[in-house]
């Protein structure tokens, strides 16, 4: 049979069987049966066992840790992605009458975790919950850390990108719906599943209401909008069970306004290395690492933010660069504004803590500190002209009735815990310097005491010391028991010394003891007080927070400008995008000492100008070209400053990448496959507003497959369906695409000049009108030290295919229309058999195919159709 404290443990484990329960014995938390197997493999713990009952019970496992360490250990389990039940005495042992009483005091997931070990200053940690009604999904986003809320709906095909563009460190849907939150969710994100009463419309709404304090959602946008209720309703319950706390620092609820920004899917973030590397090893090849230049850990939240969703109003974006602008022509502004900045406390996440009782009195003193920095801010920014900032100069609130509170109620420097008191200042609190009076009193009576026994007794050695045990007592060597005198009664035997107490010295420390219990009792309920009267003005805090991350960014922004050289770009109204002397945000930076990078311009967007073919060898730059090009309306539309000499941005909607091999195995995804799903994508979404990046598509299948996908391509964007013309760069290595040129009016070659020098090739990485003279693949090839035997007859069969590129009208025999001749085959026994019968008859039948009205689906079911007919299987 189980102990009684046994028994407390599965009372608890029955409720939450899966999750890992931290429990709280005296000064340590401890683990016990699988969930100390469990915790002992994922935090190093060390594994034993202990009899607490009879029979079965007998010899249970278990590992534990100080209680400490407790945010230590939270945070490498939620890195693990284990739910931590926190249990704790809830009772004071001293008045406990029997067992101690212990209960669930927080639920501690992904999602809900308050400790700085795992939070990235730079970054929120989001939670989210998602459910689903036909089509259509709910989705409702908090940060718990800072207190920001959002909700919206989504057609189900968004949902997957959406969530990949937040990144929610845990998602959370109905045990119901869990086969379409699985189609859906592609991160390693923590997953949750809870009861499916979390997300009825009424439960929700009404969670919504009493927690807000309002009779409607109308003033929230979401009224109407049933999705989004239940989503926002269930994520608010969620976080309330978990921190078992009214999370009262959530003070506002915000339709997330996916409309209003310009679109970037998880392809294009990963292939543009925004904030990770496309493949692997450490964030200096990513954008954010070399423009963040934010120095407040809300401005760089913000940042993160704002690069990942960049605005199509043109509005909005005129007045960031404007606020940009000010502080890049006014030096003493800019440095100003960065030197109050630097230093600031973290008040969005400050507060977060305060309110769900895990904040110290550390923090309230940094919020403190940081509040009264405000009117100097507010000061130096007084005669700013751009509405952005004056926005902010009239909207920032310091607080001064807060700011003397804090000062009259916390001490200067406070420390991290109220373990021993001692952050309530002095004259704030009449009782509670009554008590400290008394304590201190105490201790100093103490020591004269142990002057006076020494000068009575005559022995110098004597000591007056104090345990948990036995209180305070007298120590007397061996040595000196002769002179103890009779009143002395005898408590302790050590090995060297005796221990003793007299009536009198108890008394004392009955009043010590009990000054100083209830000077620590007191001061926690004076601290409660000053936490309930931060939380009052938690509103105004966070708006603050927002403010001032602003402020960091347009400091930040005009910093990278000035550091940079970066220009304004000028928006336009129609769909023209030009460049001159652009750069690459980030290569320019990666370059050797002495090396300088190359800008080059781009002209694109109007009605003869709308696909550029960018042709040019491996390692010429054309990746690099691409990728500038999308970085820059991105910066752009972000209201930063741009890498170019001159720059005239068009407003986009949605950048479209398609760069590279990879695959995704796990799902059965082939690399070509993949490449077809990204293209599929672009083509069934793309608008006459939208940027398209694709970089060497084809190159994942066979060279004639590869050719003939990417002419199709490239013919189906410039006579897009319904009349809209989406700019293009199109850089690929296949040569023959460039006589597309001459056949549709709106496509236009460029290439990465080289030099040509003997049999070496230059990369001048300078990108100019026209078709490239060669792929220089061969060039690239004996580069690498490709024997060369391979590299001479790997000339012989180009000379031959390029001799077959024209008809003998010299119109590119792919172009449509173009007749196509049968090519004999090849006499000389030495020469390549270039052209079956099989590779004659495809040819044939790809010059039949109606290309002009066929869907991408279609001609992927007919490139399989020719693969089974055209490659009969190898004799053997």
């Amino acid at each position: 049979m189980a102990t009684p404290m046994m028994q407390q443990f599965h009372r608890i484990k029955r409720e939450y069987p899966e999750e890992i329960i931290f429990f709280r014995m005296g000064d340590f938390f401890e683990m016990f049966h699988e969930d100390a197997v469990n915790a002992h493999e994922i935090l190093g713990l060390t594994l034993t066992k202990r009899s607490h009952g009879k029979g079965e019970v007998a010899n249970t496992p278990l590992c534990g840790f100080p209680h400490h360490q407790l945010e230590t250990y939270l945070a490498k389990m939620t890195r693990a992605g284990k739910r931590v039940i926190v249990v704790e005495q809830v009772e004071d042992p001293k008045k406990a009458k029997g067992l101690v009483k212990r209960d669930i005091v927080r639920i501690v997931t992904s999602g809900t975790n308050f400790s700085e070990e795992v939070l990235d200053g730079g970054k929120n940690q989001y939670l989210a919950t998602i459910v689903f009604k036909d089509k259509w999904a709910g989705l409702a986003v908090v940060d718990v850390t800072t207190g920001e809320f959002t909700t919206t709906s989504v057609p189900v095909t968004q949902l997957a990108d959406l969530l990949e563009l937040l990144s929610p460190n845990e998602i959370v849907y109905s045990e119901e719906q869990r086969d379409q939150a699985r189609e859906v969710i592609r991160s390693a994100a923590m997953q949750t599943r809870i009861a499916p009463w979390f997300f009825e419309y009424d439960f929700a709404r009404d969670t919504l209401i009493s927690h807000f304090k309002v009779q409607t959602l109308k003033g929230f946008g979401i009224e109407e909008d049933t999705l989004a209720v239940c989503a926002a309703g269930a994520n608010l319950q969620y976080v309330r069970e978990n921190l078992r706390t009214e999370p009262d620092h959530i003070r506002e609820l915000h339709r997330l306004p996916i409309d209003k920004y310009l679109v970037l899917d998880a392809s294009t973030r990963r292939n543009l290395e925004l904030f990770e590397p496309a493949w692997g090893g450490d964030r200096s090849g990513t954008l954010l690492y070399h423009i963040d230049k934010t120095i407040t850990p809300f401005g760089k939240r913000l940042f993160y933010q704002w690069i990942v969703r960049p605005l199509t109003d043109r509005k909005q974006v005129q007045a960031r660069l404007d606020a940009v602008e000010e502080l890049v022509s006014e030096p003493r502004l800019r440095d100003g504004v960065r030197d109050r900045l630097r230093g600031l406390g973290d008040l969005e996440r400050l507060t977060a803590r305060l309110a769900a009782k895990r904040g110290s009195p550390r923090d309230a003193g940094a919020l403190r500190d940081t509040l009264a920095r405000l009117p100097g801010i507010i000061k130096h920014l007084e005669k700013v002209q751009s509405g952005n900032l004056l926005q902010i100069i009239r909207s920032l609130d310091p607080l001064p009735d807060l700011v003397e509170y804090l000062k009259k109620s916390i001490v200067d420097e406070p420390p991290a815990t109220l373990m021993h008191g001692g952050a309530i200042r002095p004259g704030y609190n009449e009782q509670l310097d009554e008590l400290r009076s008394l304590a201190r009193g105490g201790k100093e009576y103490i020591l004269a005491r142990q002057d006076q026994e020494r000068k009575e007794t005559g022995i110098a050695s004597l000591s007056i010391g104090y345990n948990k045990i036995y209180g305070y007592y007298i120590e007397v060597s061996n040595a000196n028991q002769d002179k103890v005198p009779a009143h002395y009664i005898r408590k302790q035997t050590l090995v060297n010394a005796e221990r003793y107490i007299t009536p009198d010295l108890k008394e004392w420390e009955d009043r010590i003891l009990s000054a100083e219990e209830q000077m620590l009792e007191l001061e926690h309920e004076l601290f409660d007080e000053v936490r309930t009267r931060i939380i009052s003005y938690s509103g105004t805090i966070q708006l603050n927070a927002r403010l001032l991350a602003e402020l960091d960014y347009y400091a930040a922004a005009a910093e990278l400008a000035i550091q940079k050289k970066y220009t304004r770009p000028v928006l336009r109204e129609d769909g023209r995008l030009i460049l001159v002397k652009s750069r690459h945000p980030v290569v320019e930076n990666l370059l050797a000492a002495g090396e300088s990078f190359v800008a080059n311009d781009l002209d694109i967007g109007d009605e003869n100008r709308q696909i550029a073919l960018v042709t040019g060898p491996n390692m010429g730059g054309k990746s690099t070209y691409l990728r500038q090009v999308g970085l820059i309306v991105l910066m752009a539309q972000a209201g930063l400053f741009i890498p170019a000499e001159k720059a005239e941005i068009p407003l986009t909607d949605r950048i479209f990448t398609r760069v590279g091999a990879s695959d995704n195995l796990a799902a059965g995804e082939s690399t070509f496959l993949v490449e077809m799903h990204e293209a599929a994508n672009i083509l069934h979404n793309a608008t006459e507003r939208s940027l398209i990046l694709l970089d060497e598509i084809g190159r994942g299948t066979s060279t004639f497959d590869g050719l003939s996908l990417a002419w199709a391509i490239v013919e189906y964007l410039h006579d897009y369906p319904g009349g809209i013309h989406p700019k293009t760069l199109f850089a690929t290595h296949y040569h023959e695409l460039t006589d597309l040129e001459t056949v549709l009016p709106g496509v236009f070659n460029l290439h990465v000049e080289v030099k040509e020098w003997g049999e070496r090739v230059i990369f001048l990485r300078r990108v100019l009108p026209g078709r490239s003279g060669a792929s220089y693949g061969i060039q690239v090839a004996r580069l690498a030290g490709l024997p060369r035997a391979i590299i001479e007859r790997a000339t012989e069969v180009l000379t031959s295919l390029e001799a077959s590129e024209l008809n003998g009208n010299n119109v590119p025999r792919l172009a449509k229309g173009a007749k196509t001749p049968k090519i004999q085959p090849q006499q000389d026994p030495l020469q390549l058999t270039l052209f079956t019968t099989e590779e004659r008859a495809l040819r044939d039948a790809l010059a039949k195919a109606d290309i002009d009205n066929m869907t991408p689906l279609e001609a992927l079911r007919l490139l399989a159709d020719w693969k089974v007919k055209y490659n009969p299987p190898e004799e053997s």
